[in-house]
Formats: structure tokens, C-alpha cells, sequence
């Protein structure tokens, strides 16, 4: 039996989330993608804490250009936030979803903007 979209992204994200782990010393990035948003945060697990967060819909955010413009200025603010709050390195979780697209350009923005992973 095939498996429906939903299942086989849990499945990927299941299989991602038992390597990943945020810490306090390196948090995750998650990232999670919907059909007109985009959003990121930087997750401290062993606190089960938000340490920084950041999304599309956003006041800072300009939301203008295409879907992949909106995450490379999610990415970028993501970044600057995480260096605010005192974070350099990070584990990058794109969630379930492939590394293409919207998800790859907020990481290579978040990189750009000086964000390690």
C-alpha cells in the first residue's frame, strides 16, 4: 500500500529527529514549510524550550517576491535573531521535507547571515 504525503514526510522526520538533537551548546533549527508560509526556530530540547523563533508571517518580515525570496529573508532574520540570543552553531532539521527549494534557501541565507551548521 502506498503511503499518503503526510506519512512518508512523518516517516522522514522520524527518521532525521533520532540523529538530531538540539542541546544548549548547539540548539536545532527546525524548519517547517506550509503551502503560503514558512517558518523557523531554534529549539534547546533538553530544556523543551524555543530559544528563537521566526516566520513568514512576521511584521518584520517584507513579503514581497516569490515563496523562495520570503524564506531567504526568514533565514537571514532567524540568523540574526540566533546571534542576539548568543548561538553560532546550530543542527539543521528540515523537518520531514526535502532539502530543495524554499527549505534550501533559508539555510543558505541562515548561512550567509553568519549562522553555523
Amino acid at each position: 500500500m502506498a503511503l499518503s504525503k503526510l506519512e512518508r514526510r512523518q516517516r522522514i522526520k522520524y527518521r532525521i529527529r533520532k540523529i538530531i538533537f538540539g542541546t544548549a551548546t548547539k540548539p536545532r533549527l527546525s524548519v517547517f514549510r506550509s503551502n503560503k508560509e514558512i517558518y523557523a526556530q531554534i529549539v534547546d530540547d533538553n530544556a523543551g524550550a524555543t530559544l528563537a523563533s521566526v516566520s513568514s508571517r512576521d511584521k518584520e518580515i517584507e513579503a514581497t517576491g516569490s515563496k523562495s525570496d520570503i524564506a531567504k529573508s526568514v533565514g537571514k532574520a532567524i540568523a540574526e535573531k540566533a546571534k542576539s540570543a548568543g548561538i553560532e552553531t546550530v543542527a539543521f532539521d528540515r523537518n520531514g521535507f526535502l532539502y530543495h527549494g524554499r527549505v534550501k534557501a533559508l539555510a543558505d541565507a541562515a548561512r550567509e547571515a553568519g549562522l553555523k551548521f
